[in-house]
Formats: C-alpha cells, sequence, structure tokens
C-alpha cells in the first residue's frame, strides 16, 4: 500500500488493528501501552512494540502527554497506521518518534489485521503486509 508520511522512519513488526478510535486522556496506560477503556476492541492488550493500524484519536488533547509519556516508558508502537488525520493523533506520532503513515490507497483497517507482520516505509510512504499464515 502506497501513503503519505506522517512521521518519517522505517520500522516493522506486528500489526495490532482496531476499527476503533483511540482516546489519548484516560483510555490508555501510557506507562504500559495497555488500552484501559471499557468497552474498547482492544481493552487490556498493549501496543508496545508492535505495528498500531486504528482510524484514528477521538477525545481532548492528551495525546501528545500520553505517547510522549509512552515513548519514555518504553511502551510506545514501533509505528502507526491510521485513517483520519487530526492534530491529535499527529502530535501523538510525532513525539512517539516512530514512523507513521496515513492516506492510504487502500483502506488499512480491511487489509491488516492483527497479527499480520508489517514493515512500514514511511519515509516513502509504503506500508508492506506479510499476511499472518492461517493454522491448519
Amino acid at each position: 500500500m502506497r501513503g503519505r508520511k506522517v512521521v518519517g522512519g522505517c520500522a516493522e513488526g506486528e500489526a495490532l488493528v482496531t476499527k476503533d478510535t483511540i482516546s489519548g486522556w484516560g483510555g490508555l496506560n501510557p506507562l504500559t501501552g495497555t488500552i484501559t477503556e471499557l468497552r474498547h476492541e482492544l481493552y487490556g492488550q498493549s501496543f508496545k512494540d508492535k505495528v498500531l493500524v486504528f482510524p484514528g484519536a477521538k477525545g481532548s488533547s492528551g495525546w501528545s502527554v500520553s505517547f510522549h509519556t509512552a515513548r519514555l516508558a518504553g511502551a510506545a508502537p514501533k509505528a502507526m497506521i491510521f485513517n483520519v488525520v487530526t492534530t491529535k493523533v499527529a502530535l501523538g506520532a510525532v513525539v512517539t518518534r516512530a514512523p507513521a503513515v496515513t492516506d492510504l490507497d487502500q483502506d488499512p483497517l480491511t487489509i491488516i489485521e492483527t497479527g499480520d507482520w508489517i514493515k512500514v516505509d514511511a519515509d516513502n510512504g509504503i506500508v508492506e503486509i506479510t499476511k499472518l499464515a492461517n493454522p491448519s
């Protein structure tokens, strides 16, 4: 897939995908990268060392503080792929310093599944997907 760079760099790792937006203030534990919003589909899961694939941010401007804290705590995602750019998610991506892309030519939420191996080359706007092998 091809998209637009938000934060440059290259990273790869296992995908963690959600169709729910993420709240940067009160919706996660930045020390562990764990989603704490009770009704979120990723409740109890951590984005630490994952490629986080999500539609975008919701809530207040707590994204920058939460994601900066996650980076300092070693709990940030390796990379981010998202659909809707807002000042919240853009600033969160910048302070995380993880490669981030948006405006992809295909909807990442319909193509990428949790567990797929993802390589993000944000400098060139390229996302490569190695699908999770189906168990026999």
